[in-house]
């Protein structure tokens, strides 16, 4: 991926979150190089046959930052982006969580802590089809607070679904706060390998890390893989970066203004 294509996500993300209904905005900005990636150089997809039996899953279990997923799906021509104006109206098929309505989505999700179970049931149903198709969750830190993923990390673990990866994306906040106040998930990466999942730590933002974890999956026969994106929540919006405050915002004309600049002024994140 390039640059460009992180960029033009995060003005589409800003562009949604001008509207009256605003948006998630904090943790869609702090996956967009985990998806841009997932989506441009892992997955095996194909835009214009988004049914294919033989497709890569991505479930956002993370489901609060459905206009991510949205703004990605279309910069990677699932559908026109022109489109994503519609969001926050009452007719819009783009739902403030993920609908399956929309080309590229595969479950609806946001109630925290389902998407892991669903990557369990998806792997598990490749295996008795005899295909090589691979799943890959993205969950927030925050929803692992959730004791419903360490029930399907133990059942993946245990049923060594090696076809199965989970991506965290560990921007530290939630909404009431950082995570580590609210209850803490360290020693994170030990956790995890206790469950049988293989565990790899990387730089969200930076996609060629991100791209080489992901470059072999499998990548240990008989284990998941779980991958520990180090993000920013807000990233690209200097004004917000790493800040709580970030998670659902509104924004005035002014303020789309302002983020737009920011966006297009070019940082690398």
């Amino acid at each position: 991926m390039s640059d460009d294509h992180a960029r033009t996500v995060r003005e589409l993300v800003v562009r949604m979150c001008a509207n009256p209904e605003g948006g998630h905005l904090g943790g869609s900005m702090s996956m967009v190089e985990i998806l841009v990636t997932l989506y441009r150089d892992v997955l095996r997809i194909d835009p214009k046959r988004p049914q294919d039996p033989d497709r890569d899953i991505l479930l956002l279990s993370k489901g609060h930052g459905a206009i991510g997923l949205y703004a990605v799906l279309a910069e990677r021509g699932f559908f026109p982006e022109e489109l994503l104006a519609s969001y926050g109206t009452a007719d819009s098929m783009f739902t403030a969580h993920p609908n399956p309505a929309v080309p590229g989505v595969e479950m609806p999700t946001g109630s925290l802590g389902h998407g892991l179970p669903l990557g369990v049931g998806f792997a598990l149903a490749a295996r008795l089809d005899g295909s090589d198709r691979r799943c890959f969750v993205v969950l927030g830190d925050g929803e692992l607070q959730e004791g419903s993923v360490w029930e399907a990390a133990m059942a993946a673990g245990a049923q060594g679904l090696d076809r199965l990866v989970a991506i965290v994306d560990r921007n530290g906040l939630q909404i009431s706060g950082d995570t580590e106040e609210t209850m803490g998930l360290e020693p994170l990466g030990d956790r995890w390998r206790s469950f049988g999942w293989t565990v790899l730590d990387v730089d969200g933002h930076e996609p060629d890390q991100v791209r080489t974890a992901l470059s072999r999956v499998p990548h240990t026969p008989g284990r998941p893989t779980v991958l520990l994106a180090r993000t920013v929540k807000g990233k690209g919006l200097p004004y917000i970066e790493g800040q709580a405050r970030s998670h659902y915002v509104r924004l005035t004309e002014r303020g789309h203004r302002r983020a737009r600049a920011a966006v297009l002024r070019g940082e690398r994140p």
